[in-house]
């Protein structure tokens, strides 16, 4: 239990440093960091699989490159109900979708 909180707390970090850094993405609260933190993690546990599954003949195809592109759509997906977490088009949603997992992997690093 204590590592999902854990988990959620280094993604809501990570997401409000994207923020910071990406001019098209913008957090306006930890609360909204959190809970599209929380939502995204949930996305991620549950539909990112059947994503890949589905999508698996074009991710062969394009070496894996796909899944930057499922990853952006599940960020848009995980900013769209949250008030106060807004990413403006997809290309910065790609891009967002990138440094979130480099910070969020860099995160990890540090607190482990």
């Amino acid at each position: 239990m204590v590592s999902i909180i854990t988990k959620v707390f280094i993604t809501a970090l990570a997401l409000v440093i994207t923020a910071y850094i990406i001019p098209g993405m913008r957090i306006e609260s930890m609360q909204a960091a959190l809970l599209g933190a929380l939502i995204l993690g949930l996305l991620n546990v549950l539909v990112k699989p059947v994503l890949i599954a589905l999508t698996l003949p074009i991710t062969i195809v394009t070496l894996g490159l796909f899944l930057f592109v499922i990853n952006a759509a599940l960020l848009i997906l995980a900013a769209s109900p949250v008030e106060g977490f807004v990413i403006d088009s997809f290309l910065w949603a790609l891009l967002a979708s990138v440094s979130v997992s480099v910070v969020s992997a860099l995160l990890n690093r540090f607190i482990n």
